[in-house]
């Protein structure tokens, strides 16, 4: 849903990146921006480990994946065992921390296991992923850790607490893997989408409206896309280039940023 019926841009993979013979892993792999970023690695040469708790939307990213030069393995796997997510990230040379989930309400009626599971899922599950990354990237020099931030990575929202908490430690923990990483060759960065047009967000649309009392299409129009200069909602595609980009060979400067997609939010 969008309140512009301005095309966006062309989905399919620009060229000129070559990531054969390594390694990636993807959480959140079987949809949205998890799947365009398996995708668009595995067109990239890359061998590509797809993690999600979702196995038929696997499945389905396996059999689309077909025929791209990388292969991807269907990795099924609950984030919130913490020692798993550890486990599955040994040996990747590129990680994409991806995977999130999101509850529209404000803080007094917010529930608290939920909030304990959104800081897990996105916060806890990324550091372990990563800490289970970095041995095998800071031994062959190189590695690539891009994380899925938000523009509430950088702004706040109302009724977002757990999300808003979540995407503001990833961008710390972000920063600190950047420091530490840097004498070994490994970036690491986020990318700061601002809404992108994903089942999460379709399901943001409706708890907004219950949350604002107006309809879904007043939400996207005067709520979602309120402050963006671009009035449309992200691609999935345009945020896998963006992450492609930080894996490529000319982006080994770029570490510790938070790339905005945001169209123009953050610009006020």
């Amino acid at each position: 849903m969008s309140a512009s019926t301005t095309p966006g841009p062309d989905p399919r993979p620009s060229g000129g990146l070559d990531l054969s013979g390594r390694t990636a892993l993807v959480t959140g792999a079987a949809g949205g921006i998890g799947r365009a970023c398996t995708l668009r690695l595995a067109a990239a040469g890359a061998r590509v480990r797809a993690v999600d708790l979702d196995t038929g939307g696997l499945t389905d990213l396996v059999a689309a994946a077909s025929g791209l030069p990388g292969p991807v393995e269907a990795r099924p796997l609950d984030l919130t065992d913490l020692d798993a997510a550890e486990r599955a990230a040994a040996g990747t040379d590129i990680l994409v921390n991806n995977a999130g989930l999101q509850l529209v309400r404000p803080i007094e009626d917010f529930p608290p296991e939920v909030f304990s599971r959104v800081l897990t899922v996105m916060l806890e599950a990324p550091f372990r992923l990563v800490r289970g990354a970095l041995p095998h990237m800071y031994a062959q020099g190189w590695g690539r850790i891009v994380n899925i931030s938000s523009v509430h990575g950088l702004r706040a929202s109302p009724y977002k607490s757990a999300y808003v908490a979540a995407k503001h430690g990833l961008e710390g923990l972000s920063k600190v893997a950047a420091l530490e990483g840097a004498e070994h060759g490994v970036t690491s960065n986020c990318v700061n989408p601002g809404y992108v047009r994903t089942p999460l967000v379709e399901r943001q649309i409706a708890d907004q409206a219950e949350a604002h009392g107006i309809s879904p299409e007043r939400v996207v129009s005067e709520v979602m896309l309120a402050e963006a200069a671009v009035k449309r909602l992200v691609e999935p595609e345009e945020v896998a280039e963006a992450v492609a980009y930080l894996c490529g060979p000319h982006t080994s400067f770029i570490t510790g940023a938070s790339l905005s997609m945001d169209g123009g939010w953050t610009a006020h």
